[in-house]
């Protein structure tokens, strides 16, 4: 029985992990890379042959976690791809935006570096298609949050509850083997406790290996209550300032927890009637799938639906679906809300409303979410004085600020908190999906706080599972 890393390795993106008993192989996420010190290894071949696995299973539905599906099925994986029903459906509309992300991102390359008689240091064509999207969509396996899978008489499956983002989930896994039995836990994404929207993450008592995300294994978080107070502070300044707030936003949960403390503002008159733009087709499609899928939802949102003051919909918030509408956002006078994909700037419409208002003092650039290493936002966020969009500097002059609260991942005292409630030591803890400083700082809080020692594998490292 044995694991091997092939993404998420010392780093937050590309989360993928072979598990192997016997005969039986099976891929835990697929994930993309984001960084772009590690883009190449979006298009190498992977390292398994994809005809080889018995199934993959996803633990939900961002990009970092399940984006080289269609490049997976197109090199001739034909198991199943088993999730969640919210993740399955979730899905449908992020790889097929993805795809059409890198149809149109390829086509603005090759006609930018025709004109610019080069050629860039990545491929000018798609990393994968609509039509390989598509493709994967028959083999999704929707399951229930605690059914049992069962992939053969060796090998179980459940999905948990995560917390993280809409049916996101936590899979355990109990193999067998030549009269062994080993059960290991992948966390996914652990979410945050008391957070709206979704319900706490699940907690378990025993596993016999952890394999654990550490994004922010070195911090914590602000508290809810100042999450919302900053957010008004921002507003506030910036319309005062006569600027736009522009925030890069993941379409799946930041948006929707974005609207959500936005509708309390607006409907508490903490802040000024002004225009706000959820300015991604994707994050509408998403918000569609969230109100199809109440099941996953929490107490208190089902109470906001019941009372008439549903979250997704309030006084002068504007969902923008084509082309034509989001280029007319830029020709508002006055102050407004722009929240717009991708939320680490790494393609998307949010790139065209950085070019309009970085270099304007006036105007906030807020950022609400994670943002890796070598990514645009990142970049914006440690500042630098001017930053490359679509092949031209801009100067950062805007005010930039972050609000880590919005985050939809357990700081370090929550992942503690989680780990903890495991009653005797598993053999291994395994940390993954987090840069080399978060890894080690909660490997010596794991030490110091709860004894136990952890691994922080390599990428493609192979582990036995004793």
């Amino acid at each position: 029985m044995r694991l091997q890393i092939l993404g998420a390795a010392r780093q937050v993106t590309g989360s993928c992990y072979l598990v192997e008993n016997g005969e039986t192989r099976i891929l835990v996420d697929c994930g993309m890379f984001q960084e772009r010190e590690f883009l190449s290894r979006n298009w190498k071949p992977f390292p398994i042959y994809p005809k080889s696995l018995d199934a993959v299973l996803i633990t939900h539905s961002h990009l970092d976690h399940a984006g080289l599906l269609p490049k997976l099925v197109h090199e001739n994986f034909q198991g199943p791809v088993i999730a969640t029903s919210a993740t399955s459906d979730l899905l449908e509309i992020v790889l097929t935006d993805s795809a059409r992300i890198q149809e149109e991102d390829a086509a603005y390359k090759r006609k930018r570096h025709k004109k610019e008689g080069r050629r860039g240091p990545h491929p000018e064509v798609p990393l994968y298609t609509v039509r390989d999207a598509e493709k994967c969509f028959p083999l999704f396996r929707p399951v229930r949050y605690g059914e049992e899978v069962s992939l053969n008489e060796n090998v179980k499956a459940r999905f948990h509850d995560a917390g993280h983002i809409l049916g996101a989930a936590m899979i355990e896994i109990e193999l067998h083997q030549n009269g062994r039995a080993h059960r290991i836990l992948f966390s996914g994404d652990i979410g945050q406790w008391d957070k709206p929207l979704v319900r706490d993450p699940s907690v378990f008592r025993t596993a016999d290996s952890v394999v654990m995300e550490s994004t922010y294994g070195d911090r914590d978080h602000d508290t809810q209550q100042a999450v919302e107070d900053l957010l008004c502070e921002v507003i506030n300044r910036t319309v005062k300032a006569g600027g736009n707030i522009i925030i890069p936003t993941f379409a799946i949960e930041r948006a929707q927890e974005l609207m959500y403390h936005l509708s309390r503002l607006v409907r508490e008159d903490r802040i000024p009637y002004l225009m706000m733009f959820l300015d991604s087709p994707m994050a509408v499609d998403v918000t569609d799938v969230f109100l199809q899928h109440t099941e996953y939802l929490d107490e208190e949102t089902h109470r906001l639906f019941k009372d008439g003051e549903p979250p997704f919909r309030f006084p002068g918030l504007r969902l923008v679906r084509s082309a034509a509408e989001s280029k007319a956002i830029n020709s508002i006078k006055g102050s407004a809300v722009i929240m717009a994909g991708s939320g680490m700037c790494t393609g998307g419409r949010i790139k065209h409303h950085l070019k309009h208002n970085i270099t304007r003092p006036e105007c906030t650039i807020l950022f609400v979410g994670y943002q890796a290493e070598g990514t645009l936002g990142r970049l914006i966020l440690r500042g630098e004085d001017e930053v490359r969009i679509h092949g031209q500097y801009y100067p950062v002059r805007a005010q930039v600020q972050q609000i880590p609260g919005f985050s939809a991942h357990a700081d370090r005292s929550a992942l503690l908190r989680w780990l903890g409630h495991l009653r005797t030591p598993p053999k291994k803890v395994i940390l993954t999906h987090g840069e080399e400083s978060a890894i080690q700082s909660l490997a010596q809080a794991v030490r110091r706080e709860l004894g136990w020692e952890t691994l922080a594998p390599h990428y493609l490292e192979t582990l036995e599972l004793e």
